[in-house]
């Protein structure tokens, strides 16, 4: 009885991996996923980034007119992802001073950061 039992999820296991090689398969979304990250760093270096201040930092940074306000960025950075939710702003140094690193949900549920330059507000690139 064991055996035809055995028989039968062997042949279900085959035919499930045939399906996804018909589909695709795991490997070809890997396949994409890879190219699709390769062309998003081609097409905009991520500037590196050091380390970000403390949120009294950054109250001190803004409170002495050395940067832009958080909210000037937030603008900036709606710029160019209009429809998207901010869901959190660091003021961190990178090798070119201070940037604002904001990372925002888009409608489509992906995340995308931007950089905001801190003195003059102008985004600095996006990943």
């Amino acid at each position: 009885m064991l055996g035809p039992m055995r028989h039968a999820i062997a042949l279900v296991a085959i035919c499930l991996t045939a399906a996804a090689f018909v589909a695709g398969g795991e490997g070809s979304m890997a396949e994409d996923a890879a190219g699709t990250q390769t062309a998003q760093a081609a097409l905009s270096p991520v500037p590196r980034v050091e380390n970000c201040l403390s949120p009294a930092d950054m109250r001190e940074e803004v409170g002495e007119r050395r940067v832009i306000e958080p909210i000037a960025a937030i603008r900036a950075a709606r710029t160019v992802i209009p429809r998207a939710e901010i869901q959190r702003a660091s003021l961190c140094r990178n090798e070119d001073g201070l940037v604002y690193m904001l990372t925002a949900l888009r409608r489509d549920g992906h995340f995308v950061h931007v950089i905001v330059d801190a003195r003059t507000g102008k985004v600095a690139g996006q990943y």
